[in-house]
């Protein structure tokens, strides 16, 4: 199964958003905990920061938020199985 790096990142950037909006932290909240910008938070969230999303940055946001790292880059067997169903279209 070859993995498309778009829907990684999207993923990725679902599940900051989700987490983020769980704690009641805003994205420029959380954006000066990692003395970023804003729009780079939102880029992130959207998936379409770039396609070099920096494992430093994912740290310091799962910092932020206070989780563990592992829950940004860990998909259930449902998400593996939606970024299959994309592939297949």
């Amino acid at each position: 199964m070859s993995t498309d790096k778009k829907m990684v990142l999207r993923q990725i950037g679902a599940k900051i958003a989700y987490f983020r909006t769980l704690a009641g932290i805003s994205q420029k909240d959380l954006a000066d905990r990692i003395k970023t910008t804003q729009s780079t938070i939102s880029k992130v969230e959207s998936g379409s920061y770039n396609d070099n999303l920096s494992i430093v940055m994912l740290t310091e946001i799962a910092d932020a938020l206070d989780m563990d790292l592992a829950l940004l880059l860990e998909f259930t067997g449902y998400e593996k199985a939606m970024w299959e169903k994309i592939e297949e279209e």
